[in-house]
C-alpha cells in the first residue's frame, strides 16, 4: 500500500508539472496548440513504449464498451483546460482546482458504484482541498 501512495503522490507531482510546463507553452503560442504538441509527443512517447512492451492492442481491448474509449477525448479536454488555466490562475490554483474536480467527481462515481465509504468524510476532503486552494489564492 506504501508504494502505491508513493506512486500516486508522484503521479500528481508530474501531472502539475505537465501542466506547469504546458502553460508556459501556451503562452508562447495557444492553449490549442499546446495541447496538441503535448498529445503528440506524449503519442510518440507512449508508442515506444508500447512498442517496447510488445503490443499495441491489449488482450480484451475489442470487447470493451465503447464508452471506455471516450477516455482519450476527455484527456484532451483536461490538458487543454489546464494549459489555458495555468497563465491565468498558477499552478497551485489550478492544480488545487483541478484536485478539487478530481475528487469531487471520485466520490460521485464511489457513490454510483456503491462504494463503502463515509459521505460526511469525503464531502469535509473536498471542503479542505478548496479551503486550501482559497488561502493559496493570489492577492
Amino acid at each position: 500500500m506504501t508504494a502505491m501512495i508513493l506512486f500516486a503522490f508522484i503521479a500528481g507531482m508530474l501531472v502539475t508539472l505537465s501542466r506547469q510546463l504546458n502553460g508556459r507553452l501556451a503562452i508562447q503560442t495557444s492553449a490549442l496548440r499546446s495541447s496538441f504538441w503535448n498529445h503528440a509527443v506524449g503519442f510518440g512517447a507512449l508508442a515506444v513504449v508500447t512498442l517496447l512492451a510488445g503490443s499495441f492492442w491489449p488482450e480484451g481491448a475489442s470487447g470493451a464498451p465503447w464508452l471506455a474509449w471516450v477516455g482519450g477525448a476527455v484527456g484532451v479536454a483536461f490538458v487543454g483546460g489546464g494549459s489555458w488555466l495555468i497563465p491565468r490562475l498558477g499552478a497551485a490554483m489550478t492544480g488545487g482546482l483541478l484536485v478539487a474536480g478530481q475528487m469531487l467527481s471520485g466520490v460521485a462515481m464511489d457513490i454510483a458504484r456503491g462504494q463503502d465509504a463515509v459521505l460526511w468524510m469525503q464531502v469535509a476532503g473536498i471542503a479542505l482541498i478548496l479551503g486550501g486552494v482559497f488561502l493559496s489564492r493570489r492577492r
